[in-house]
């Protein structure tokens, strides 16, 4: 049987993505600047993937609204999203003063790389708040960090390798609250941007719900084809190019659009306002399932993040006394995908900075697997690695130094 749990990762194309964009591979591949038709053809699936994606995001469809009022800009990607967030909203701030941002220790390397990066070349000054013990980031941390040249706030909305989820709504409260203070004492407001590329698939992603300003979507992670993404900028917000070119993307992003992905992104987002609550139910029953047999019936595992503020699709787990690569490679010859943590890290020597801000424990997050669920994920698949997951652990414990002779079978 072959198993993939990887999602969030990344996963297939879906059906009806694929059936949307054939056209534009042969006969509708005009260039959306051109003033042809077929230039007009491309503009047209453009712009209407633009409004379907920015509706989809200010809930305009729920509340009975036509028009939208931000602005969906288009990208490589999240990372590139990301990026426009954090560089392009420091652009837009004009101040005497270093500016400062707060993000969390748990974000994803187009966020903390970033930062870092504006710190080594002394253009920004950056607070990296510590999660809880179960990974989750406290609002009353981040006011705490809030200082006069504050302009920044960029907090995940789920995390990509515990899978917790952020208190992204009372975040953006409290930072509407503190504007409002600030706006009094002539401060300069701060803005709020959240990575919500894992959360697309599940959660609410209306942006006035949510209360923040700048939002980033990734279309490989909804059914889209990989080399799309978009970053929503609400009214008002100001955002700079980090690139140089012509006048896509209203100058925030030159460069000739990416029709099919364009056009892929917004059939994966219209398909998300059609999905059932039924189906994100599924998942989650199937996650619980998954996470309860595994902590019953293999001694010395713990449920990395919160059990409870968890993205419906997450079921990350620490196998003590043995080597978390040691058990993906078993599990592939296996035919099972997982992952050890990030994909975009999946490289990388050092231990998870995910896990290690959490628990600050190089042998947990060495020996930590990341499996991640979709809708198309069967009782029989979770079955199945469960068994392969069972005799895994056993046979590496058993040729582990570390395992108490209590778990071992020879």
């Amino acid at each position: 049987m072959k198993v993939y749990l990887d999602y969030a990762a990344t996963g297939p194309i879906k059906p009806q993505v694929k059936k949307a964009i054939e056209s534009f591979f042969d006969e509708d591949f005009g260039n959306p600047s051109s003033i042809h038709s077929w230039g007009r053809v491309a503009r047209y699936a453009v712009d209407s993937s633009r409004e379907k994606i920015a509706k989809f995001l200010e809930g305009t469809l729920k509340k009975g609204k036509t028009e939208i009022s931000g602005r969906v800009i288009f990208t490589s990607g999240g990372t590139e999203a990301d990026n426009l967030a954090i560089l392009g909203s420091l652009k837009g701030v004009k101040s005497d003063q270093k500016p400062h941002i707060i993000t969390s220790q748990l974000e994803h390397h187009a966020i903390i790389n970033t930062c870092k990066q504006l710190e080594k070349i002394n253009e920004a000054e950056v607070t990296y708040i510590k999660p809880n013990n179960e990974g989750i980031i406290e609002v009353f941390e981040i006011e705490k960090a809030i200082k006069p040249n504050t302009v920044l706030i960029s907090v995940m909305y789920i995390n990509n390798e515990i899978g917790t989820i952020q208190p992204i709504r009372e975040i953006g409260k409290m930072v509407e609250a503190v504007n409002e203070k600030r706006i009094k004492d002539c401060l300069k407001k701060i803005y709020f941007h959240t990575d919500a590329v894992q959360a697309t698939e599940y959660l609410e992603m209306d942006v006035e719900y949510l209360h923040v300003d700048l939002l980033t979507i990734s279309g490989h992670k909804i059914g889209a084809p990989k080399g799309i993404g978009a970053l929503y900028i609400k009214k008002g917000v100001v955002v700079k190019n980090n690139v140089f070119g012509g006048e896509q993307e209203f100058g925030l992003r030159p460069g000739t659009e990416n029709v099919i992905g364009i056009v892929a992104l917004g059939k994966a987002v219209e398909i998300l306002q059609e999905k059932s609550d039924e189906v994100n139910k599924k998942v989650i029953e199937l996650r619980d399932y998954f996470i309860n047999r595994v902590i019953d019936e293999i001694p010395e595992v713990v449920l990395n993040g919160s059990k409870e503020l968890r993205s419906p699709n997450n079921a990350n787990f620490y196998f003590k006394y043995i080597e978390g690569e040691s058990i993906l490679l078993n599990l592939d010859l296996a035919g099972i995908a997982a992952s050890s943590g990030s994909a975009c890290a999946s490289h990388a020597l050092e231990p998870s900075h995910v896990l290690m801000a959490v628990y600050d424990n190089a042998e947990r997050a060495h020996g930590s697997i990341r499996f991640t669920l979709s809708e198309e994920t069967t009782k029989d698949q979770i079955d199945y690695t469960i068994e392969k997951i069972k005799d895994i652990v056993q046979r590496l414990r058993n040729l582990s130094p570390l395992a108490p002779k209590s778990l071992k079978t020879i």
